[in-house]
């Protein structure tokens, strides 16, 4: 931009053009910082993601590995005494069951269960006589805490309607078995005929968990949707997936990620059917009233041990209308079913076996995580500050980071992870400080760019005025002095006029010399080509070389000179360039003559006195208005004039003052004004010295 075609420019266009300059810069740097800040997003993303199915898979393994710690039981552990040794050493001890506290092997476990094929509910928490405890170890204070426990057991699986209720006889025989197991079968209806519900549970017991297997684990057989938890469904919840759909195409190194993580999930262990043999412990037949009356005196007959083979089916799990949870296995002996199982406590279940896994991960900070079953929420754990559960299904929000559904027996429960605010990935830091810098100079090269507009606008068109008013200054005398010397060229003016004739030439010719000076001066600064010649020289003989140059001027134009220089100040000695000097001098005696033009006393005094720190203070003042306070340091500015009244009906370039202050800073001076009452007084300070310096810059 040239400076010369901004003389006709305003504010206005100046920032509309700086403006579209700025939008022009500013919106492909924003849309840069915005790929780039997505890019970040992305990759956070993708971070937290692989963080959420590494915990997925952690969490799966944990219970699988659970699952196949409560498979590989024998089925004679799920009873109080087990019989071990070979077969003809046989002998009886407790179950690995039958401990009290129950351990804690499954996180959440209440007890272990088995039903047999009449619907018989039996514990490995009590032995199949009350009496029998105590030869076993087991106090009274402990027998009733176990029998509680039992109870508490049936009470649930009652409740769940799996068991019927009531509390089984003290000791069952095995003839009273079976005679139950012949009348239920001919009690039983044919086949084809229609059956209820009722009359199905009545002739097969455990009928109940074959419908928990039907329905896959999802139990619901009171019909009671509110026992299931209050967080609604899955496919409710307000998650997007707005990440999803702006993730780039996937990396090698993700492909990889994802081949190995299937090929972890393929090479799992197959759940199958499994045989096993076990020696079984069978109570003794019921004695005869001939065999009472003998056996009166003696021990009753001891328990049997059999050896049977046994198809034992893997886990199955489900969530009961109360919400535990039940894992339960059919295990098939002798032609007949068994259900051997455990209760859950639900939420101590996925407190233990997921919240904690969870609460140990980066996960925790940011990502909620919802636990399903069968697209019903159980429960939802909180990655906010502050919270650890969330406890409505609107807090469930946000964008989608991971779903997955673990593998059997718990293959209905899913891991849906959300993240309600992601965290900037690495490089984020990088990328605001770089973003903050670009606003930053883009803001601030804006304003400067502005300022420096504004300044060249001004500048251009001081210039113009300049131009203007140097070509009015060089017209006005040039027009003088011809009209002048053709009035003496043709003899039209008598002696005494043309004395006066002769001395207005003169005067407008040495004023022409002070504006060509000056206007050359100050080319000269602009080129840097400035090159004054120092020397010692006393202030006596500056002040009366300035008497000469300026004693005239002053008069002609109605003002009285008054120099004042003391004996102490006069002597004093400076370096200066005394033609520089002289410039200086004159330019201010011509201002104070021109800007008190009107001032009634029509003055102009040329002082010097010696100022503090050795230096020697050359003054002029002058007698009419002053300066305006506003306006002291603009008036050394180039091209700058005050803005009165004054100023318009006053000739000048606007150069003479700041040619002022250029040439005394040149020589190690410094220039100052101050208002007086009347007038202004303009001083120039230059340090006193004793010795010539010479061709000084």
């Amino acid at each position: 931009m040239r400076r010369a075609s901004l003389a006709g420019w305003d504010a206005k266009r100046l920032r509309r053009v700086l403006g579209l300059f700025f939008l022009a810069l500013a919106i492909p740097s924003g849309a840069l910082i915005h790929q780039a800040y997505s890019q970040l997003k992305w990759a956070a993303f993708r971070q937290y993601q692989l963080l959420a199915e590494e915990l997925a898979a952690r969490v799966d393994g944990r219970l699988a590995g659970l699952v196949r710690q409560e498979e590989s039981r024998p089925f004679a552990d799920y009873a109080f005494l087990v019989a071990t040794g070979n077969p003809p050493a046989t002998f009886l001890q407790r179950s690995t069951l039958s401990g009290f506290p129950v351990a804690a092997t499954f996180p959440g476990l209440i007890g272990y269960f088995q039903v047999d094929n009449g619907g018989t509910l039996t514990t490995p928490l009590l032995p199949a006589s009350a009496t029998d405890a105590a030869d076993y170890g087991v106090s009274a204070a402990e027998l009733a805490e176990r029998t509680a426990l039992q109870d508490r057991i049936r009470q649930i699986l009652t409740a769940n309607r799996l068991v019927k209720g009531g509390k089984p006889p003290a000791r069952a025989t095995a003839a009273a078995t079976a005679m139950a197991r012949t009348k239920d079968a001919a009690e039983a209806p044919a086949a084809g005929s229609p059956t209820t519900v009722a009359e199905e549970e009545k002739t097969t017991p455990q009928v109940a968990f074959d419908r928990l297997s039907e329905a896959g684990g999802n139990a619901m057989l009171g019909k009671r949707p509110d026992a299931r938890g209050s967080l609604g469904r899955v496919d409710d919840l307000k998650l997007d997936d707005r990440y999803q759909q702006a993730a780039p195409v996937p990396s090698a190194a993700d492909e990889a990620a994802r081949q190995l993580a299937a090929q972890a999930t393929s090479q799992r262990e197959p759940r199958a059917i499994r045989k096993e043999r076990s020696a079984v412990l069978q109570a003794p037949a019921a004695p005869t009233n001939v065999a009472r009356e003998r056996d009166a005196e003696t021990k009753a007959e001891a328990p049997r041990v059999d050896i049977f083979e046994s198809e034992i089916d893997p886990f199955q799990a489900s969530v009961l209308d109360s919400g535990h949870f039940v894992l339960f296995r059919q295990v098939w002996r002798n032609g007949q079913r068994y259900i051997q199982g455990l209760l859950l406590d639900q939420q101590a279940l996925l407190r233990g076996g997921i919240e904690s896994a969870f609460r140990e991960t980066v996960l925790s900070q940011t990502t909620d995580l919802a636990v399903a079953w069968r697209g019903d929420v159980l429960s939802a754990f909180s990655g906010r500050a502050g919270r650890d559960y969330l406890s409505s299904a609107e807090e469930l929000s946000g964008a989608l980071l991971h779903r997955t559904r673990l593998s059997a027996p718990f293959d209905g429960m899913e891991l849906v992870f959300s993240v309600k605010t992601l965290p900037a990935g690495p490089g984020a830091e990088v990328v605001t400080a770089v973003a903050a810098v670009l606003m930053l100079v883009l803001c601030g090269g804006f304003v400067l760019l502005y300022r420096l507009g504004l300044r060249q606008i001004a500048l251009a068109r001081q210039q113009q005025d300049f131009v203007s008013a140097v070509s009015h200054e060089l017209k006005t005398p040039l027009t003088s002095i011809r009209m002048f010397g053709e009035l003496l060229r043709e003899g039209w003016a008598t002696d005494e006029k043309k004395k006066t004739y002769y001395a207005y030439i003169h005067d407008e010719s040495e004023r022409l010399s002070r504006l060509i000076d000056n206007v050359l001066q100050l080319a000269r600064m602009t080129r840097n080509d400035l090159h004054l010649g120092l020397r010692a020289v006393t202030v006596r003989e500056l002040m009366d070389t300035i008497r000469s140059k300026v004693a005239s001027t002053v008069e002609r134009a109605g003002f009285a000179l008054r120099l004042d220089c003391p004996a102490e100040a006069g002597d004093a000695i400076v370096a200066v360039d005394p033609d520089a000097f002289s410039q200086i001098l004159i330019n201010l005696v011509d201002n104070a003559v021109k800007f008190s033009a009107k001032a009634e006393l029509k003055v102009v005094d040329v002082g010097c006195r010696l100022g503090p720190q050795g230096r020697v203070v050359v003054s002029v003042r002058d007698y009419g208005p002053g300066v305006p306070k506003d306006q002291m340091r603009k008036i050394f500015r180039l091209f700058y004039r005050v803005d009165s009244g004054l100023t318009r009906e006053t000739l000048g370039t606007g150069i003479g003052l700041a040619l002022v202050r250029q040439l005394a800073e040149a020589m190690g001076g410094t220039v100052d004004v101050a208002n007086r009452d009347p007038g202004a007084e303009f001083s120039v300070a230059f340090p006193r010295s004793r010795q010539a310096t010479t061709d000084a810059p």
